[in-house]
């Protein structure tokens, strides 16, 4: 950045009194901050890297203090960046100001394929560490292995099962499968049939792979029990909702077999719980049922998190799960997006594949076509219906398609306006609430909202960030034992 972005960001943090997902405030008035290496490590490791002012003072409502010396905090901040792996090259920018001195050191992200960038001398596993809103948290040790896992090639769809042989497959669908990889690659017909079971991804070091259990197993949960579907149908707009009848849930499922079997179920589950309206084609006078949800769609979505999810050792026991809700459809697979694939990237340019074995036999099983056109079908399809466009949310750990239905668009009932009016009143009345300290408990129960994270971030974390309400122990933003209180009010 130049002198004049870096001053006009200065001017920023000061108006809204707060840190970000990208950019981390130190003091350095009396000299080098000591510990750089979380947050070189967590902006390194983000798609947009992050900045690191000095100069501001956090603790005084980030009041201008400047640095003790631009030189030496430039040199110590690159040593700092050289005790990374891989090294981390900062860019620099100084501004002067009324006789103080700010200094931003820009990080760069580091390439997918060479991350985590991690503190050298703690480790991979305990100098990793990520960006959560405005803290440094230490990468999990899936998130660690997800990074590992790109960079190594690790084929997950290939590993094999303990304990499994040929026995535990259905011969019948494995010979029809194999006919069908003969007719596509002729040279096969002429290597024995051990040595077509290796090439073909069915038989690794003499066990039965991932890839031949989940699409051709007669049991596959005898071996990873949660390599399921848990479906369940909420009767409202949460899980925390119940029904007349005080039931959480009014259909849940667990839906097993191979891949084929459980994308069947899936759909089976779907259908016998959503609504269909029926309508009459003014131009015809024929009746035209109108699914809450195409069916094109939901099998995409269902299919896409089948092959894509992670099958490492690490999410072996977490399920797909399928949730329905009152306005919306929830499709949730262990595993974020896989490689350099970004959210605004998705079925716009071709992906890394996680399980490629895995995919190709799937299309050679025309369950898929492997030509990318998945999410874009779903963008379609739901257009077509005149519904919402579909929602996808990405994290290290999960990756989520939402499929919205009428209902998520149409005028709000009595109860549901009154609801939403007193939270907002509530919210306009938060800072005199917030006189005397409180917690998040409090707030989220004054708010009237059944949904915590989303109270505080809709309505308490802009007028922290404003500086309108301040954290009684701001040295520890996610503590227990934090409270909230307006800034006016006496200090405690």
């Amino acid at each position: 950045m130049i002198e004049d972005e870096l001053r006009e960001l200065i001017e920023k943090v000061r108006r809204r009194g707060c840190e970000g997902q990208t950019l981390e405030i130190k003091s350095a008035h009396e000299g080098c901050p000591k510990r750089l290496y979380d947050t070189l490590s967590a902006f390194s490791n983000q798609n947009d890297g992050g900045v690191l002012l000095f100069g501001l003072d956090e603790k005084a409502h980030f009041a201008k203090v400047g640095v003790y010396n631009a030189q030496d905090l430039q040199k110590k901040v690159t040593e700092y960046c050289e005790q990374m792996t891989p090294i981390v090259r900062p860019v620099f920018t100084v501004y002067d100001e009324g006789g103080k001195t700010f200094v931003s050191a820009e990080i760069p992200p580091v390439d997918v394929a060479e991350r985590p960038c991690f503190h050298t001398a703690f480790g991979r596993v305990r100098g990793s560490f990520s960006r959560v809103g405005e803290a440094d948290k230490h990468m999990t040790e899936y998130e660690v292995y997800s990074y590992e896992a790109f960079r190594q090639k690790v084929r997950d769809d290939l590993r094999p099962v303990e304990g499994a042989s040929l026995d535990v497959l259905d011969q019948n669908k494995l010979d029809e499968y194999m006919a069908l990889m003969r007719s596509e690659r002729p040279n096969l017909a002429h290597i024995p049939e051990a040595q077509q079971y290796e090439l073909n991804g069915i038989v690794r070091e003499g066990r039965v792979t991932m890839t031949a259990l989940l699409l051709f197993g007669l049991v596959p949960q005898a071996f990873y029990p949660r390599l399921c579907i848990s479906a369940t149908c909420v009767p409202g707009t949460d899980k925390g909702a119940v029904d007349a009848a005080g039931n959480r849930f009014t259909d849940t499922k667990r839906l097993e077999g191979t891949l084929p079997e459980m994308l069947t179920k899936a759909l089976d589950f779907v259908r016998r719980n959503m609504r269909t309206a029926t309508k009459i084609n003014p131009q015809t006078g024929k009746r035209i049922d109108q699914p809450q949800y195409p069916m094109e769609a939901v099998r995409e979505a269902v299919l896409n998190a089948l092959v894509h999810r992670d099958y490492s050792v690490h999410t072996e026991n977490m399920p797909i799960q399928l949730d329905m809700y009152e306005d919306r459809l929830e499709i949730v697979n262990p595993g974020g997006l896989y490689g350099r694939l970004t959210l605004d990237q998705l079925g716009h340019s071709q992906p890394d594949t996680r399980n490629p074995v895995l995919v190709t036999a799937m299309e050679t099983l025309h369950l898929t076509e492997n030509r990318y056109s998945g999410i874009p079908t779903i963008r379609r399809v739901m257009a077509e219906y005149h519904l919402p466009e579909p929602t996808f949310r990405n994290s290290a750990g999960e990756f989520r398609i939402i499929l919205s239905n009428a209902a998520s668009t149409a005028t709000p009932s009595l109860s549901q306006v009154k609801k939403q009016l007193s939270a907002a009143a509530n919210a306009k009345n938060l800072v005199d609430y917030c006189r005397v300290p409180r917690t998040r408990a409090e707030i989220r129960a004054y708010l009237g909202i059944a949904s915590a994270q989303y109270a505080l971030q809709r309505y308490l974390d802009p007028l922290v960030c404003s500086g309108a309400i301040r954290m009684t122990i701001p040295d520890k933003p996610r503590s227990h034992r934090q409270q909230f209180i307006a800034a006016d009010s006496p200090q405690e």
